[in-house]
């Protein structure tokens, strides 16, 4: 299978099956002398594994990381690190009727006309537990974005069409749906409530913001920052929508709105408003990098569906099993590293950008 590693220099490839004896990922390209350790990393997996609340699935998995390789006395050694999450709580007898048909909103049919074979256990490699692996990863690249004075902040800013309103960043890990707005929080949960009961699922938005960036990240043509940032956060299952800044309200705007005036503040250039979300040209230009993604209902519902079976017979069928009802909470730090990936890779790939900088850090 082809398409696992992500990134150029600071490269992540992820392994594993959702029913498999476990799941990871191999960084590579990663600075020596960064501080890592096992409590470090599982920190992020900790806001990712199943089980938080009542609209979580309620599979059991501790999803504890093991550091593998590339790791010596609590620092990088600039040799590929490799991580390691064992598969604890599978119920693959979950699974087992549905090896003859095709699941309505999974890539069941997709994988079978792709490959003429499928791992049926959980959606194998489609599985949302792939993302242990992305989240892993990013927790390496986010220390080493955080040793630069770069920070990553997501949240969860819409779900079920309810929309937070207001921003208190203390109230993230307050609730359970990771919403910055407590009252827009106890209404998702009393409209989850209801959709619970009917063996419904609802999608929402993710909103993440990157503070710190120098200008100058990313290249003008195929490796615009916007592209490689729409890549990385459209390559996450369930996600089918990506926008920065004003994003698709800029189409409703005008140019004199939407563009973002220069001005100098404290003896450097900055601009006066941030329509364009940090990136001109592909390029980053010193603001805070904002964007917004957009996550489907959880496909798996336990409420009769029509679909077909391998050779076409209609069937209608009821997904057993452990799922979420919303996906949006847990993809939140999904979100978080991916955009982590991107932007230490943005940044190791500018070290070479300028020949001026190439010859000082030589000493030439």
């Amino acid at each position: 299978m082809a398409g696992s590693t992500f990134g150029t220099i600071f490269r992540v490839t992820t392994w594993g099956e959702s029913h498999g004896k476990g799941i990871g990922a191999v960084v590579d390209g990663v600075p020596a002398g960064i501080p890592i350790s096992e409590e470090s990393i599982q920190k992020y997996l900790d806001r990712r594994r199943p089980g938080q609340s009542r609209f979580t699935t309620q599979r059991n998995e501790t999803d504890q990381v093991r550091i593998l390789s590339g790791v010596f006395e609590g620092k990088t050694t600039g040799t590929p690190v490799a991580l390691e999450v064992l598969n604890e709580d599978q119920r693959s007898r979950d699974y087992s009727e549905i090896a003859g048909y095709y699941r309505p909103g999974h890539a069941d049919y997709t994988f079978d006309a792709k490959y003429g074979f499928r791992d049926y256990r959980g959606g194998g490699r489609s599985s949302g537990r792939e993302t242990i692996g992305r989240v892993a990863a990013g927790a390496i690249a986010e220390k080493f974005l955080n040793m630069l004075g770069i920070t990553i902040l997501s949240y969860a800013k819409e779900i079920g069409g309810i929309r937070a309103e207001t921003f208190e960043k203390d109230q993230i890990e307050k609730n359970a749906f990771r919403m910055p707005d407590e009252l827009a929080a106890r209404k998702v949960e009393e409209y989850l409530r209801e959709k619970m009961a009917v063996c419904d699922s609802v999608g929402g938005i993710i909103e993440c913001s990157v503070s710190g960036l120098p200008a100058g990240l990313g290249d003008p043509v195929f490796d615009k920052l916007d592209a490689n940032l729409a890549k990385a956060m459209l390559s996450i299952g369930a996600v089918k929508g990506f926008e920065m800044g004003d994003g698709f309200g800029a189409a409703a705007s005008c140019g004199s709105q939407n563009n973002d005036a220069f001005t100098v503040k404290n003896g450097e250039i900055s601009k006066e408003t941030n329509h364009a979300g940090g990136v001109l040209g592909g390029i980053s230009d010193g603001s805070d990098l904002v964007m917004r993604v957009a996550v489907k209902p959880t496909a798996s519902i336990s409420r009769t569906q029509s679909t077909v079976k391998r050779d076409g017979t209609p069937v209608d069928v009821v997904i057993k099993g452990r799922h979420d009802p919303v996906i949006v909470p847990r993809a939140v730090v999904v979100v978080e590293a991916m955009a982590a990936l991107v932007i230490a890779d943005a940044l190791l790939l500018n070290m070479g950008s300028r020949v001026d900088r190439i010859r000082e850090f030589y000493g030439k």
